[in-house]
């Protein structure tokens, strides 16, 4: 069951790992402007953020393990695609059809995990989940960059063909799981392709603006993407089951905490687009050593992310989710001194290392928040829209950055105007880490996620191992967990009462 979990979610995060590592070589391989390689990232950003909630409703509906085989053959395929493609248009076709795969098998990963163990083993059972996971991602990198400067670029995608028959054979033992009443559901099926048509529109614009794209080329899809997002809403504000119900953000909480997400994805998003590119074409790292330098990161939230949840649970989420922005923030305007020249230890790793620290900080924080502006019953619901939010912004970043630091057609392979346009990105990165911590001082209340959890609105998550996305669905306990917490002195004195 845990290896079919890991494996499966293994695949996804492989691929979100490497990509960006590859981006300079798939530019040189396969004569790619810097608009065709955001479209690379983009495709399947676009796909698997629309679908990912439709995703996840259809295995409640029809069963989480029969989504989960589907899902895994549907990425494999998309994937060896990936692998044979001749084009950046194949290559950025494959990878849209890669991020339908992605959303069937990844809202069913953890809800397997949490479906197929008894509930005295959940909380052991997802925490392994969630620690090999980090492996899993540790060692992407190393695995991407070995691959791309070995065997070449292609069997950074190829590689998932082996992992799918290895899913395909331990799913063999993994048992069927549905939600009660899910098949009474209707699917939000306008609703998905209204999404996917929003966020096309204005990738379509954002990307065509920074290129060679007449203003109208870039105008059209731009007007018709924001028509979508207004058809959007209207459509899930009358719907009986919307696949995002619009109610959820009447919480204050709720909609500061996912404003924040997107002000700190789209800043993370930007900084890891970028930073691998600077690598390789301003200093003259190969993909190995591009994929390994912010391998920090990784390291410092598998160790540091239990803690600041505990830290979270004391003093409550208002001081980590300032003080983190702002480290991480720190972190990049620390990226400025990666410049011609710069060694990676007195250049690259302070960089690093400072803005880990600073996501260390936040990252559990703020799904603890999330998830405690909600009732219990709506927790999931609610985690897999914070995901999405992450997820669109990243890909809104990756679509807006070139356009706004002065990056087109193949000026990432200058090292000089590269050079130029990663500073401004930096800042420009440091100044959304200010703004998400600016949000969390004025609408998040000092008020401990204790207490929420003694009303019963928190769920007892507290790890997060992942870099690319808050968790999709919260676990009834995580890594680290050791039973109940223990009531707050004002929650005793009440009971007293």
């Amino acid at each position: 069951m845990l290896a079919c979990a890991v494996l499966a979610s293994g695949m996804a995060m492989l691929d979100g790992t490497v990509v960006n590592v590859a981006l300079p070589t798939l530019g040189r391989e396969l004569d790619a402007s810097i608009g065709s390689l955001q479209w690379v990232v983009n495709a399947y950003m676009l796909t698997l953020s629309a679908l990912l909630l439709l995703g996840g409703a259809l295995g409640d509906r029809i069963g989480r393990r029969r989504t989960l085989v589907i899902g895994v053959v549907w990425f494999a395929v998309a994937s060896a695609l990936c692998g044979i493609a001749q084009d950046a248009g194949m290559l950025i076709a494959a990878r849209a059809l890669q991020g339908i795969g992605g959303a069937l098998l990844t809202p069913g990963s953890l809800a397997l995990v949490r479906t197929s163990f008894r509930p005295q083993d959940q909380a052991r059972a997802v925490g392994a989940w969630s620690g090999l996971g980090g492996v899993a991602g540790a060692i992407g990198p190393f695995l991407g960059g070995w691959l791309i400067d070995g065997p070449g670029w292609r069997w950074i995608f190829l590689i998932n063909v082996p992992l799918a028959a290895l899913v395909l054979f331990a799913v063999r033992h993994v048992p069927e799981s549905r939600a009660e009443g899910a098949a009474d559901q209707p699917f939000d099926v306008t609703g998905a392709c209204l999404a996917a048509l929003c966020l096309a529109g204005i990738s379509f614009a954002l990307i065509g603006a920074s290129g060679e794209a007449s203003k109208a080329a870039a105008l059209l899809p731009g007007l018709g993407g924001l028509a979508a997002g207004v058809a959007f809403v209207v459509v899930e504000h009358r719907r009986r089951n919307p696949m995002l119900p619009l109610s959820l953000f009447g919480s204050r909480l709720f909609s500061a905490a996912n404003a924040m997400t997107l002000c700190l994805y789209a800043a993370i998003g930007g900084l890891l687009f970028m930073l691998p590119v600077q690598l390789q074409t301003t200093l003259g790292y190969d993909a190995l050593q591009a994929g390994t330098a912010s391998l920090p990161i990784t390291v410092l939230m598998l160790l540091l992310s239990a803690a600041a949840g505990d830290l979270s649970r004391r003093v409550g989420p208002t001081l980590p989710l300032v003080a983190g922005p702002l480290v991480a923030g720190a972190g990049a305007l620390l990226m400025l001194r990666i410049e011609p020249g710069a060694s990676y230890v007195t250049g690259v790793l302070p960089a690093v290392v400072v803005l880990g620290l600073g996501m260390s900080l936040f990252v559990a924080p703020l799904t603890a928040t999330v998830l405690a502006s909600v009732d219990a019953g709506r927790a999931g619901l609610a985690s897999g829209v914070n995901n999405t939010a992450a997820r669109v912004a990243q890909m809104l970043v990756v679509a807006a950055l070139p356009l706004a630091v002065g990056l087109s057609g193949t000026a990432y392979a200058d090292p000089g105007a590269l050079n130029t346009a990663f500073g401004k990105a930096a800042a420009g990165c440091a100044g959304l880490f200010v703004l998400a911590a600016l949000t969390a001082a004025v609408f998040i209340r000092p008020q401990p996620a204790a207490w929420h959890q003694e009303a019963g609105n928190t769920p007892r998550c507290r790890s997060h191992l992942g870099v690319g996305a808050p968790p999709l669905e919260p676990g009834q306990a995580c890594a680290g967990d050791k039973g109940r917490l223990r009531p707050s002195p004002r929650v005793r004195r009440a009971r007293k009462g």
